[in-house]
């Protein structure tokens, strides 16, 4: 069975990523720190072969994609579709905000409750079909070869549960770093795990030229 090999990417990090402030839809840019991490995961898949990148339109992920689109030399499409999921009135809301504001539907959120959406936001269940539809278009496409998907936590950690079969509920054991590189295989069945988390290429600890 033909399969498109998919390498996906979490955007670098952002000052409200320090914060744990919701960011949603709201596009909030990388921060320094964000940029270091977005030109050494371009630099990690220098020697790739992709036809094409594929990332969410928002600031954080385009310009993660935009790095990596540089080294790579693969044509970048942005995409709505591969936004974060919407949090509605939840956006730019601290978790400690959320928990004295709305300690009910604060709750509900932590439990995951697939069904459940913030005031004027995606349940977890409308951002999973969102998700698997997206990157089945997308990688539909492809067969046969290789993609690039920039995106968002709770798009890497659909992506996870999809290929691994965990419920929407099931506590997350995995890791969703930023700029960290996972890759999963996409067939007409679905999607399998190859590998996940890496971030070799973010240890900052590095020899200089002159040393022992």
């Amino acid at each position: 069975m033909q399969a498109t090999r998919i390498i996906a990417i979490r955007h670098g990090e952002t000052a409200w990523n320090v914060d744990t402030r919701l960011q949603g839809h709201l596009d909030i840019a990388l921060n320094p720190k964000g940029l270091w991490q977005a030109a050494q995961v371009a630099r990690a898949l220098a020697g790739e072969s992709v036809e094409a990148i594929y990332t969410s339109d928002l600031l954080r992920a385009w310009h993660t994609a935009r790095a990596i689109a540089q080294t790579t030399g693969a044509p970048l499409v942005a995409s709505q579709d591969l936004r974060e999921r919407c949090f509605g009135s939840f956006e730019g809301k601290t978790y400690v905000e959320l928990e004295a504001q709305w300690p009910e539907d604060s709750l509900r959120w932590r439990k995951r409750e697939p069904d459940w959406a913030p005031p004027g936001g995606e349940s977890l269940l409308a951002l999973r079909q969102r998700i698997s539809g997206t990157v089945a278009a997308m990688a539909v496409q492809h067969v046969g070869g290789q993609i690039v998907l920039v995106a968002h936590g709770g798009v890497m950690d659909v992506l996870y549960r999809l290929a691994t079969g965990q419920e929407l509920q099931a506590p997350r054991t995995w890791h969703l770093g930023n700029a960290a590189i996972n890759r999963l295989l996409w067939t007409s069945e679905g999607l399998t795990l190859v590998g996940w988390g890496d971030t070799a290429h973010l240890e900052e600890a590095t020899l200089d030229e002159g040393s022992a």
